[in-house]
C-alpha cells in the first residue's frame, strides 16, 4: 500500500511539473506572437479599401462656416462646405476658377449718381462695385435629418422635445434623411448671418466697411428687428444673387474662395437651434451640412473624425492643365477623371509626434509632417544645397515635397498692456529690445532646421509688398551689410542700451524692480519645453525676466480674444494672395479686444489706419508699393509684434498617394487624391513583419531546459519500481 501510494505521488508530481512546464511555454508563445503583431489601428474591413488616413492633434472647435478661421478647422470644413469659386488645384500663380459659380464674377463700377464707370476707374470715384454670382442648377446638399419630411410634406424632425433625442450623441443617429437642390437664396442666408453679432462671425467688423448696409443690417439684428432689409445682398433669381459694395475692392473676388461665403441652408439652422438638440450638443458647429464632396460621417473629438464621399455629389472632374512639370510628375495622369477618388477618409487622434511619426513610417498613415527631431533621419541635401529625401526614406519611396508658405509668424505684443502695450518712445524702444535679443536666424536653424526666411514685415515672399532688398529691411532690429547683401541683427549690446532708455537699465526699473513679461501659448508637446527655455534665455541676456504661461488652445484663444496677455505667438496664412490679407492684421478696428477682428496686438495707430484705408482698394502699383513701405516703417518703428518667420513647408508622402501638390490657398483639394490601396497593403506587410525568431529560441531554450528535469523524474520513477 505504501508503494503504490508513493508511485501515485511520483506521478502527481511528474505531470504537475510537466503541466506547468507546458503552461509557462505557452504563455511565453502567446507574448512573443503578441509582440510580433503588427501595431495595426484600423480593423480588417478596411483592408485593401481605398482609404485615406490622416491624423490631428487638437479638437477643432468651429465647422460652422460663418466662424471658423483657423487652419485645423479649415482642413476640416474646406472638404464639406463650397463657395462659389476656388483656386486651380494645378496652377501657379494661384489662378481662381468657378467652383459653384458658372463663372468668376467681374464687378461693375458706379458713380454716386448711379452712372457706370470703366474697370479702371480710381476708387475714389466708385459709389457702388456689383457682384453678380450665378450658381450651376442641379448641386445637391448631402443627406441631412434638417431636410427630412413626412408622407404629408411637414418637417420630420422640428419641435423635438429631450425625450426625443434622450441618446442620441451624433447626427447619424437621427434615422431618416433628405436632400434638396442648393439655391442662391442659401448663399444670401450665410452672409445675412455673417451680419448677426449673436453669430461671432471673425471677420464682420471688415465686412461692414464694404458691403453695403451690412453695418445697418446688423444694428436691427442686434435690436431683434430680423426682417429689416439688406440693400448690400439680394437674390435675383433661383440660381442668382447679387452682392453690393460701398467702393471698388479688387480683392474682394479673393472673399469669394473663402469658407465664410459658403452657403448655409436655412433648414439646417432651423434643425440646430431647436432646444432638445442643443442639449445634445448637436449643432452646426460640429456637423456640417454642405454640398462639397465630403460630408461628416463620424464625429469623436477624442478619438477620431471620418469624412465620406458625398452620395449626392455632382460630376466634377480632375484638371487637364497645370504648371510646366505638371505632366512629367504625373500630375495629369488622371485629367478629365471623375473625382472624389477616395470614398473615405479617416482622421486619428495623436496627441504626440513620435506615435505619428512612427506610424506613418509604418505605412498607416499616408503622409506626415517633418519634426525638428526627426529631420535629419528624413532630409538630406544635394550638392546643390536643394533639400532630398534621405536613403531611409528613398528606401519606402517616400516622396518630400516643398513648398514657400504664404504665411507670416509672429509674436504679438498686447498693446493694450500697461507694461508692454503703449505708443511712447520708451515702450517702443522695450518692444525692439526685445525683438533684437530674439535672434530668429538662430531659432530657425536651432528648431526648424533652416526651414524658414526671417522677416521684416508682416508680408511674406511672393506676395506684392515684400522685398528683400535694404529697402525692405526693419532697420530697428537689424543693419544692412552691403558686402554680402544681406541684412545683420543688430547686437545685444544696442538691445540693452534700448532697454536702459526704455526705463529698465540691466532689466530693472527706478525703483529696482525686476521687469518680468509673460508669455501665453498652447504649446504642449515635448519640444515646446527647448523653445520655451531658449526665450527665457534670450530675454534674461537683457535681464528681462520671462514667465511662461502654458494652457490648451481652446483656452488660449479665449485669453487672446479677451486680451488676458502680455506676449503670444500667432500666426497668418494668407487669405487670398494680396497685401491687404496680412497688413490688415494691425489696422485698429481689426483690433481683438474691441472689435472682435484678428488684430491679435490690439495694434491702432492713427497714421497706419489712414495708409490703410487708402491702400486696400488700390490695384497693384509703384505708388500702392510706396504706401506700403511707409505702413511698415510705421510697424517697424512702433514693433506691436517681434517679426520672427516665413515657414518654408516640407512634407513627406508614401508613393502610393497619387495627385498629391502642396497648395498654399484653397484647402479643397481632398477630392484630387489618389490611393493604390493594392500598393499600400503590400508595402504595410512587408514593412511590418512579425518578428517570430525569439519565439522558436525561446521554445529551444524551454525544451533543453526541461528536459534535465523529466530525465531526473523519470529516473526516480524507475527506481521506486
Amino acid at each position: 500500500m505504501k508503494l503504490k501510494r508513493h508511485r501515485t505521488t511520483q506521478n502527481i508530481d511528474f505531470k504537475t511539473l510537466f503541466s506547468r512546464e507546458c503552461c509557462f511555454a505557452l504563455l511565453l508563445l502567446a507574448f512573443f506572437i503578441g509582440c510580433g503583431v503588427p501595431n495595426n489601428p484600423y480593423p480588417k474591413s478596411e483592408q485593401g479599401k481605398e482609404i485615406y488616413y490622416s491624423t490631428f492633434d487638437e479638437e477643432p472647435k468651429h465647422f460652422d462656416p460663418a466662424v471658423s478661421y483657423s487652419s485645423d478647422e479649415y482642413r476640416f470644413i474646406q472638404q464639406i462646405y463650397e463657395p462659389p469659386l476656388q483656386y486651380h488645384y494645378l496652377k501657379r500663380p494661384y489662378e481662381l476658377i468657378p467652383l459653384t459659380a458658372e463663372a468668376v464674377p467681374q464687378p461693375h463700377y458706379f458713380d454716386a449718381d448711379g452712372q457706370p464707370l470703366p474697370s479702371s476707374a480710381p476708387a475714389a470715384s466708385v459709389a457702388r462695385a456689383v457682384y453678380e454670382i450665378r450658381i450651376r442648377p442641379g448641386i445637391m446638399y448631402q443627406q441631412h435629418p434638417c431636410f427630412a419630411k413626412t408622407d404629408r410634406g411637414e418637417w420630420l424632425y422640428r419641435n423635438l422635445t429631450r425625450a426625443d433625442v434622450k441618446d442620441f450623441k451624433e447626427v447619424k443617429d437621427f434615422s431618416m434623411t433628405d436632400t434638396r437642390e442648393l439655391v442662391a437664396a442659401d448663399y444670401v442666408y450665410q452672409i445675412k448671418r455673417m451680419a448677426d453679432p449673436s453669430v461671432s462671425c471673425p471677420i464682420l467688423s471688415t465686412l461692414k466697411d464694404y458691403i453695403l448696409g451690412m453695418e445697418t443690417y446688423s444694428e436691427a439684428v442686434a435690436a431683434g428687428q430680423e426682417d429689416v432689409p439688406f440693400s448690400g445682398v439680394e437674390v435675383v433669381d433661383r440660381y442668382t444673387y447679387r452682392i453690393i459694395l460701398k467702393t471698388k475692392y479688387p480683392q474682394f473676388i479673393y472673399w469669394l474662395a473663402m469658407p465664410f461665403f459658403s452657403p448655409m441652408p436655412k433648414e439646417a439652422i432651423d434643425f440646430y437651434s431647436q432646444s432638445a438638440v442643443e442639449a445634445r450638443n448637436i449643432t452646426i458647429d460640429r456637423f456640417p451640412v454642405g454640398t462639397g464632396a465630403y460630408r461628416m460621417e463620424s464625429l469623436l473629438a477624442h478619438k477620431e473624425i471620418v469624412l465620406v464621399k458625398n452620395e449626392n455629389f455632382r460630376i466634377e472632374r480632375y484638371p487637364s492643365s497645370g504648371e510646366p512639370g505638371d505632366r512629367e510628375a504625373g500630375l495629369l495622369d488622371d485629367a478629365w477623371e471623375v473625382i472624389p477618388f477616395i470614398p473615405r477618409v479617416v482622421y486619428k487622434l495623436e496627441k504626440e509626434y513620435i506615435p505619428r511619426w512612427n506610424k506613418f513610417l509604418q505605412g498607416y498613415y499616408d503622409s506626415s509632417g517633418i519634426s525638428s527631431d526627426t529631420f535629419d533621419s528624413a532630409v538630406s541635401f544635394n550638392d546643390t544645397g536643394d533639400p532630398k529625401t534621405s536613403e531611409a526614406m528613398n528606401a519606402k519611396r517616400i516622396v518630400l515635397r516643398t513648398n514657400v508658405e504664404p504665411t507670416t509668424r509672429y509674436l504679438a505684443f498686447n498693446m493694450l498692456d500697461d507694461t508692454v502695450g503703449g505708443y511712447t518712445a520708451e515702450r517702443q524702444k522695450l518692444r525692439q529690445a526685445i525683438s533684437i535679443a530674439l535672434d530668429y536666424e538662430e531659432f530657425i536653424e536651432i528648431f526648424i532646421n533652416g526651414r524658414g526666411v526671417t522677416s521684416q514685415s508682416p508680408i511674406p515672399p511672393g506676395i506684392f509688398g515684400y522685398e528683400a532688398s535694404e529697402s525692405g529691411i526693419n532697420p530697428y532690429v537689424y543693419n544692412w551689410d552691403a558686402e554680402k547683401q544681406r541684412p545683420v541683427r543688430k547686437s545685444i549690446e544696442e538691445a540693452r542700451q534700448l532697454l536702459a532708455e526704455a526705463g529698465y537699465p540691466g532689466g530693472q526699473n527706478s525703483k529696482g524692480d525686476p521687469l518680468v513679461v509673460s508669455f501665453d501659448n498652447a504649446w504642449n508637446s515635448a519640444g515646446a519645453t527647448a523653445y520655451l527655455t531658449w526665450m527665457r534665455n534670450k530675454l534674461e541676456q537683457l535681464g528681462i525676466t520671462m514667465e511662461s504661461r502654458t494652457t490648451d488652445y481652446n483656452r488660449f484663444r479665449d485669453k487672446v480674444k479677451n486680451g488676458n496677455f502680455q506676449i503670444i505667438s500667432w500666426g497668418w496664412h494668407a487669405d487670398y494672395p494680396d497685401a491687404e490679407n496680412f497688413l490688415f492684421l494691425l489696422y485698429g478696428p481689426n483690433g481683438r479686444v474691441t472689435h472682435g477682428g484678428e488684430n491679435t496686438a490690439n495694434y491702432d495707430h492713427a497714421e497706419y489706419n489712414r495708409l490703410f484705408e487708402q491702400m486696400k482698394n488700390m490695384e497693384n502699383s509703384p505708388e500702392r508699393l510706396e504706401i506700403i513701405r511707409k505702413m511698415n516703417r510705421l510697424l517697424q518703428q512702433d514693433a506691436p509684434w517681434v517679426f520672427t518667420y516665413h515657414p518654408v513647408a516640407f512634407g513627406l508622402s508614401h508613393q502610393w498617394v497619387k495627385n498629391s501638390k502642396p497648395s498654399s490657398l484653397g484647402g479643397g483639394t481632398l477630392k484630387y487624391l489618389r490611393i493604390d490601396a493594392g500598393q499600400r497593403s503590400e508595402n504595410r506587410q512587408t514593412w511590418n513583419k512579425p518578428v517570430v525568431w525569439p519565439l522558436w529560441v525561446c521554445v529551444a531554450l524551454l525544451i533543453l531546459g526541461t528536459i534535465p528535469a523529466v530525465i531526473t523524474i523519470w529516473k526516480r520513477e524507475r527506481g521506486t519500481q
